[in-house]
């Protein structure tokens, strides 16, 4: 490959993972074509971008960016498919879905999603459960409403109680 053809590949590289808040990097070492067909496709409905990519043109990619991603380059080994998405754990739960477990292909090499690094594959459990922070946001809202709930419930039920107190000793003669 020329130096040019590397330095477009590069950028390319840079920009796509610039604009995803999160992505895996996943090996596919033992996927023939139809199954990575049908990784893909997988993909597309979960609404995951797949990109296949050399391990040093995505290290060179890497270094360019403003975030320090050097943790993840000792997963830069064999083939790496890039999996980049919008919601930190659509990938993880894809990965879990199709992973052989005879194999462990696809597997995952390493991850950084919301603003973590998660490396090995032993930490696909916990990618899987990771909330977004749209989801964390609701559950502390919900959180701070039900207190709110809870007293404005009691406060109506007293009222209701002292509005039949008051109409029974109303209709007494």
């Amino acid at each position: 490959m020329k130096k040019e053809d590397k330095a477009i590949v590069i950028e390319n590289l840079k920009q796509t993972i610039q604009s995803y808040p999160c992505f895996y990097l996943v090996d596919v070492t033992g996927l023939n074509s139809v199954d990575t067909s049908n990784l893909r496709r997988k993909c597309f409905k979960q609404e995951v971008k797949m990109v296949l990519a050399k391990n040093t043109l995505l290290e060179k990619a890497l270094d360019q960016l403003d975030t320090d991603y050097s943790p993840l380059y000792g997963s830069l080994k064999g083939t790496t498919a890039i999996l980049l998405s919008n919601t930190a754990n659509a990938p993880a739960k894809l990965i879990k879905d199709v992973c052989d477990k005879k194999t462990g292909i696809p597997g995952l090499k390493a991850a950084y999603a919301e603003e973590s690094f998660y490396i090995g594959a032993n930490q696909l459990e916990a990618l899987v459960n990771i909330k977004s922070k749209k989801e964390l946001i609701a559950d502390v809202i919900a959180l701070l409403q039900s207190p709110a709930k809870n007293v404005v419930s009691a406060l109506q039920s007293g009222a209701n109680t002292l509005h039949g107190v008051l109409k029974t000793l109303g209709e007494r003669e």
